[in-house]
C-alpha cells in the first residue's frame, strides 16, 4: 500500500523573468514501510521533493497523497498539525536548540501535542534510548560529537511516531566512522519497527543500504534500483 503518491508533480520558482521548472510533472509512489534513498545531480529535485512531502513547501501543480491527506487541501494552519503528526525530518546540520538539553531537544516537538508531562517523559526517555542516548539526556549539543547530535536529531524526528522519516544528507556533515553508525540505526529502525524512511543522498555506499534507490534528474525520474 502507497504511503506516498506523486502524480504529475510540478514544482516551479521565478527567477528573474524566468521560470524554472524543479519538478517536472514527477511521477512516483512509495510504499509503507519502504526505506527509499533519493540521488540525483545537484538541482535534480531532490530535496524540493523531500519539503514537499514534508509538507514545507507546496507544489504548483499535480497531486500529491502522503498517508492518505491530499496536502494541497490544507491551509498553512493545517499543513503545520498534519506535519506534527505524521512526519519526522532529519536535516544535515542537526538544528539543535543549543541552549537545550539532548533530553529538551527532544521533547520540543511533543510540546505541539495534547500530552500529559508523563508521556511526554515516557517518549522522551524511548526515542533516547532508542539511538543509544539515555545516558547523554542533560548534555547540551556542544557537549556531544557530530555522532550524536544527529542521533539526538532522529530521537527528536521520532518522538511524535511518524508514519514518515524523511532525511536530507543525514551523514552529509559526518565522518565515516558516524557515518556508518547512523546508518545502522536508520537500517534497525527500518528493520525491527517497520520505519517508512525516504533519504536525500549523494554517496553511493549510503544509498545500498537502503531497499530502493530512485534518481531524479532535471526534475523527472530517471531510474528505480533495488538494493544489490
Amino acid at each position: 500500500m502507497s504511503l506516498i503518491d506523486c502524480r504529475s508533480l510540478c514544482k516551479d520558482y521565478q527567477r528573474g523573468g524566468e521560470v524554472v521548472h524543479v519538478l517536472d510533472h514527477l511521477d512516483l509512489s512509495i510504499e509503507r514501510g519502504s526505506y527509499t534513498a533519493l540521488m540525483g545531480p545537484s538541482g535534480s529535485g531532490k530535496t524540493t521533493l523531500l519539503n514537499l512531502l514534508a509538507g514545507i513547501d507546496r507544489a504548483s501543480s499535480g497531486k500529491l497523497l502522503v498517508d492518505g491527506t491530499d496536502l494541497a487541501q490544507l491551509d498553512r494552519n493545517q499543513l503545520a498539525g498534519w506535519r506534527s503528526r505524521h512526519v519526522g525530518y532529519v536535516f544535515q546540520l542537526y538544528n539543535l536548540v543549543p541552549v537545550l538539553s539532548a533530553y529538551e531537544n527532544v521533547e520540543l516537538p511533543l510540546l505541539l501535542h495534547d500530552l500529559t508531562a508523563a508521556e511526554r517523559h515516557r517518549r522522551v526517555v524511548e526515542a533516547l534510548e532508542s539511538v543509544d542516548l539515555a545516558d547523554r539526556h542533560a548534555h547540551l549539543p556542544r557537549q556531544l560529537s557530530g555522532g550524536q547530535e544527529q542521533r539526538v536529531a532522529i530521537a527528536r524526528a521520532l518522538v511524535t511516531q511518524p508514519a514518515l522519516l524523511l532525511a536530507d544528507e543525514p551523514t552529509g556533515d559526518l565522518d565515516r566512522t558516524n557515518a556508518d553508525a547512523v546508518m545502522d540505526l536508520f537500517g534497525r529502525l527500518h528493520a525491527q519497527r517497520g520505519q517508512t524512511i525516504v533519504m536525500v543522498t549523494h554517496d553511493d555506499s549510503i544509498a545500498s543500504r537502503a531497499e530502493r534507490t530512485v534518481r531524479l534528474e532535471k526534475g523527472r525520474l530517471a531510474t528505480m534500483e533495488a538494493a544489490r
